[in-house]
């Protein structure tokens, strides 16, 4: 959703939130702004489209050096993409600013008793609202603190906010509820933001706010209360231990890019401390207090959702747990009583802030169910939350389109199915040992191969990117990679792309083939291969071109053969996911996309 940051500190402000917004505009695509005290008046500077057009109406400006500021950038839930709804937006008397992540579920309630009251309103948005009842309560409050917690419990939904009053010209006011915001703590600097690269390069010092927290901070301190009655709370400082660099291209073209060819270290950072001493057996300490499930639920949403599905396979083969994988947005509205006190619910997400995702997870708890949590984000809410938690130790992932995102889910999924599985004693102990000298050997098979793939993801996107639709087909563990490559070629290229069940083709779907209709079949050697040949020959019956990700020696016929190092079943998909993500990110370079910023996207989606 929407990135904010507000710092208060001794360097000039606007140069570092506009550079903290630069790290945040993944976050948000259709407007960016700040906002400052200026002869003791807030000034707003606010500009459609990419961070380039505020900074273009920045230099343009008069040259002060405030020491205080906000800004955010945006991704559009109440108001279309327009300047009048960028923020930051002020309140009708001039005083204060504000800018904010997340929605006000009743801000049209509270919007008609402010205009009963002579407030006028120049946007659509439900943030203008919310700054100018923080002004109402203000009157009858006994400082500017008390107002904002009175509007804050007020307004119900969701939101990460930052607040400037032009009389506390140095002073940045912040809360969250419900959507992602994290201080950063530095030496006589201060920090809010929604993701820890917003502030990175002046600290690594961060605390993790929880849903309720309400801070008040200055260059030179800093207070943390809670909304509800303003008393004072402890947070934990942590300290992050990668640094900007991992956030940073080093010299590849797109963000994507990078974190595709991440993966092999991705893989063996995912291993590290996981393994016994002679690796023969997994180590998750984490899931050690927790009993084996009699059941797993598997709740995520898109990417998240399709490592879950490739991971039932696995869960169900080596460790007999029955699994059934879940839609988060479906799930939070299903008859929950379905869930049994033996049960365990594993919810899946990048960031640990995914809105659906979370609901799911307090549903579950709710009802009594021991709630796993498969994160990448340290301290996020789904980490804090659950009953325990696997981190994923992906680092920072800039780019929209998820990548090693997945990778890093799918070497978690299989610790915990060999994890299981030993620790039910139905999986053989060699099996285990053979897996994850697979497992061990998965880094420098990729780097290996890695660029082999790249330069035949090139070759092929070249002659397919002017196609409008494409199939992606799979059986067993390569169905979740097909559902995952039409994803990726959809949000990075708008080609319309659909994933199916390859068995499920002559059901309906091949009613759309012809010539200009091309088909991507994961066609990998295993024991479904005969079945997944059967069905390209039914495509090019009916003369739909077939791209083959295939192995070596695997006699099959397609216009487009693409060879990849071959795996045993399930493994063979760390070789595949990369080949589709690749497939994805050369056919939307291709075509002049805007590769890490799609449109229409943000990366967490953090609102329902």
């Amino acid at each position: 959703m929407c990135g904010i940051i507000g710092y208060a500190g001794h360097r000039p402000a606007v140069p570092v939130v506009v550079e903290g917004l630069r790290r945040l505009e993944y976050r948000g695509y259709d407007s960016a702004g700040v906002a400052f005290v200026r002869q003791n008046n807030i000034h707003v500077v606010r500009a459609m489209g990419k961070l380039a057009a505020l900074e273009e109406k920045l230099a343009h400006e008069p040259v002060t050096t405030p020491t205080c500021a906000m800004g955010h950038t945006r991704w559009a839930t109440h108001g279309v993409p327009a300047e009048r709804n960028a923020h930051p937006h002020c309140s009708n008397d001039g005083s204060l600013a504000i800018v904010h992540n997340g929605i006000i579920e009743n801000y049209q309630e509270i919007k008609a008793e402010l205009t009963g009251k002579g407030y006028t309103f120049s946007s659509e948005t439900d943030t203008e609202v919310l700054v100018n009842l923080v002004a109402e309560r203000r009157k009858t409050s006994p400082d500017l603190l008390h107002a904002f917690a009175t509007a804050l419990r007020e307004a119900h939904g969701a939101y990460a906010v930052c607040l400037m009053d032009k009389d506390e010209p140095g002073v940045i006011y912040a809360a969250r509820m419900s959507a992602p915001l994290i201080f950063g703590q530095g030496t006589g600097e201060n920090f809010v933001a929604s993701d820890i690269p917003a502030f990175l390069p002046y600290t690594r010092k961060v605390v993790f706010l929880q849903d309720g927290d309400l801070v008040r901070a200055t260059a030179g301190s800093f207070e943390i209360m809670r909304l509800e009655d303003l008393s004072p709370v402890r947070r934990e400082t942590q300290t992050i231990q990668w640094d900007m660099q991992a956030a940073q291209k080093g010299g590849y073209r797109h963000f994507m890019l990078k974190e595709i060819f991440e993966q092999p270290r991705v893989i063996s950072d995912g291993l590290t401390g996981r393994l016994n001493a002679d690796k023969s057996q997994v180590r998750l300490e984490e899931l050690d207090v927790l009993p084996v499930p009699k059941r797993l639920h598997i709740v995520a949403c898109g990417t998240s959702y399709h490592s879950g599905l490739w991971g039932r396979h696995l869960l169900e083969h080596w460790a007999r747990v029955p699994v059934q994988v879940e839609i988060a947005s479906e799930f939070r509205y299903r008859d929950t009583l379905l869930l049994d006190k033996d049960d365990m619910v594993l919810v899946i997400s990048q960031s640990g802030e995914t809105a659906d995702t979370l609901a799911a997870l307090r549903i579950a708890k709710q009802n009594g169910v021991t709630v796993l949590g498969l994160c990448n984000v340290v301290g996020s809410s789904i980490a804090r939350d659950a009953s325990a938690v696997l981190y994923t130790q992906a680092g920072p992932e800039i780019s929209v389109a998820s990548t090693k995102a997945m990778c890093s889910q799918m070497v978690m999924l299989a610790l915990m199915a060999l994890y299981w599985g030993t620790r039910k004693g139905c999986l053989p102990a060699d099996e285990c040992r053979s897996t994850l000298q697979i497992l061990e050997n998965l880094p420098a098979l990729l780097d290996d191969c890695l660029p082999a793939l790249h330069d035949r993801a090139k070759e092929i996107s070249r002659k397919y990117a002017q196609a409008r639709n494409f199939f992606y087909l799979g059986r067993g563990h390569c169905y979740p990679l097909a559902l995952e490559g039409a994803l990726k070629l959809k949000e990075l290229s708008y080609i319309h792309a659909e994933g199916y069940a390859a068995g499920e083709m002559k059901h309906g779907p091949i009613a759309l083939i012809d010539p200009s209709f091309p088909t991507f079949a994961l066609a990998l050697d295993d024991v479904l291969l005969p079945k997944v040949k059967s069905n390209m020959v039914e495509v090019q019956a009916r003369q739909g071109k077939v791209i083959a990700l295939t192995n070596k020696g695997v006699e099959l016929d397609a216009e487009d053969r693409w060879e990849i190092p071959a795996l045993p079943a399930p493994l063979s998909a760390f070789v595949a996911l990369p080949a589709l993500q690749l497939f994805s990110y050369e056919t939307a370079d291709y075509l002049g996309k805007d590769v890490d910023q799609p449109r229409n996207l943000a990366k967490s989606v953090t609102v329902e």
